[in-house]
């Protein structure tokens, strides 16, 4: 709205600050940081009488989950994406379509995530929203909001893969292999979040990390000059995409603040299903996929553990880790719930400079 004021009013000198992308991104951090630290204990008095004994907890679990964290309500992902909605629109181009795409995606997982939970809770139940029915939805959203991108896009750019590390060097794939490649990875980026989030404040803060690493990324893409010399591929247009991650990294912030240990209430699928497929949406949009797992790296580790548990189960009977996903395994392993969140925290930090390196490093 505000860089709608700005265009419609360019005589108006004072409104000119709202044409730089940088303010607003400062703008829409504040906006979401606000937004969830004022309305989140309304939310959070509200879901904890309307779900009663909150978020059903794992019973093949670490045991003392069962104790410290019952009656936990969950769907905290509400408030974030609250905050993250109000925001963009709020400071956002809602003329540019790229806005558009990243946050309908982010709805629309958010949903998705809003009725899993919904059915947890209500159900009392472990299994909430049929998984296949669950996949086939997330993926339907994934391949739209590719093959929008795809198309919105300059060939043959918009279906090639840019490779890290590398200056001009791209995979052409064409639209039948890279729209089904960009729809992997918006999916995966969801489950692989969503997988992370099962411990006090573990999950958002990564989010936040690889939100403001992307952000930065975002800023540079959309940038002929900034491209140009560090001989980056620009995207016209994908460098607002650094205000929604601004929000993203506000929201995440208002929601740690409720989140810490002990939290008193959890992001649920609604959250974590979103923030994934945001930040896999923004990865699609900027051509920096393969970056996206270096950034991200934590959440490609504890995606790993599941498949890696799972497979080596059905095929040889047995458990690689003594639970999955990975965080589970080391609290079996008797590291303190907050050990094991402040070394991921790290890890997350190591990944987000590596994913940084790349883009000098070419």
């Amino acid at each position: 709205m505000f860089y709608w004021l700005a265009e419609q009013a360019p005589d108006i000198a004072a409104l000119n600050i709202f044409r730089y992308i940088t303010f607003r991104t400062g703008g829409a951090v504040i906006t979401a940081l606000l937004f969830v630290f004022l309305f989140g204990p309304r939310v959070i008095r509200s879901l904890r009488v309307r779900q009663g004994k909150g978020q059903p907890i794992r019973k093949d679990g670490p045991q003392r989950h069962i104790v410290e964290k019952v009656g936990t309500p969950t769907m905290g992902g509400l408030m974030i994406l609250s905050g993250v909605t109000a925001s963009v629109l709020l400071w956002g181009n809602l003329a540019n379509p790229y806005v558009w795409i990243v946050l309908l995606l982010t709805l629309v997982y958010g949903a998705v995530g809003l009725y899993d939970d919904y059915l947890k809770v209500t159900l009392q139940s472990a299994d909430g929203f049929p998984g296949r029915i669950k996949l086939v939805i997330e993926m339907a959203a994934a391949l739209i909001a590719t093959s929008t991108i795809v198309w919105i896009g300059t060939e043959p750019l918009s279906t090639s893969l840019a490779i890290p590390f590398f200056k001009d060097f791209t995979i052409q794939l064409g639209p039948w292999f890279f729209i089904p490649l960009g729809t992997f990875i918006i999916v995966g980026a969801g489950n692989a979040v969503n997988l992370t989030d099962g411990l006090d404040g573990l999950a958002i803060v990564p989010v936040m990390i690889a939100a403001a690493t992307f952000g930065f990324i975002c800023y540079l893409v959309g940038n002929v000059l900034f491209a140009d010399y560090l001989q980056l591929h620009f995207v016209p247009g994908t460098g607002e995409l650094a205000v929604v991650c601004g929000a993203l990294v506000g929201a995440g912030l208002g929601f740690l603040w409720f989140n810490a240990p002990p939290a008193l209430i959890f992001m649920g699928d609604t959250g974590s299903l979103a923030l994934g497929g945001a930040l896999g949406t923004i990865a699609v949009a900027t051509k920096h996929e393969l970056v996206l797992a270096i950034v991200g790296g934590l959440f490609v580790l504890e995606a790993a553990s599941v498949i890696v548990q799972v497979a080596s189960y059905k095929m040889f009977g047995k458990r690689v880790f003594r639970m999955a996903p990975l965080h589970h395994h080391f609290e079996q392993k008797g590291w303190p719930e907050s050990t094991v969140v402040i070394r991921f925290w790290i890890i997350a930090v190591v990944l987000a400079l590596a994913g940084l390196a790349t883009l000098k490093l070419r």
